[in-house]
């Protein structure tokens, strides 16, 4: 049996986020799918800032999970397990 990759499942993971999410915002105005619109965000709403008077970096991040998000994420391991 060969051995799978981690990053590849990475991979796959982080399509089925992206497309789930994508399904999740498209499902948002149709009435009985709004259901897989419904999620959470989390993370840093205002955004760090770090000024060295030479440059100046701004950090963030914001996690917006919905359904569609979570049905992606297992449907992309589902995948991954069946290749």
């Amino acid at each position: 049996m060969r051995e799978k990759n981690i990053w590849i499942l990475m991979l796959f993971i982080l399509s089925g986020i992206v497309v789930g999410g994508l399904i999740g915002e498209l499902a948002s105005h149709v009435e009985f799918l709004s259901w897989l619109a419904y999620g959470q965000q989390f993370g840093l709403t205002s955004p760090v800032e770090l000024d060295l008077s030479v440059i100046k970096l701004t950090f963030g991040l914001i996690f917006k999970i919905n359904i569609a998000s979570i049905i992606g994420i297992v449907l992309a391991i589902f995948i991954y397990k069946k290749i």
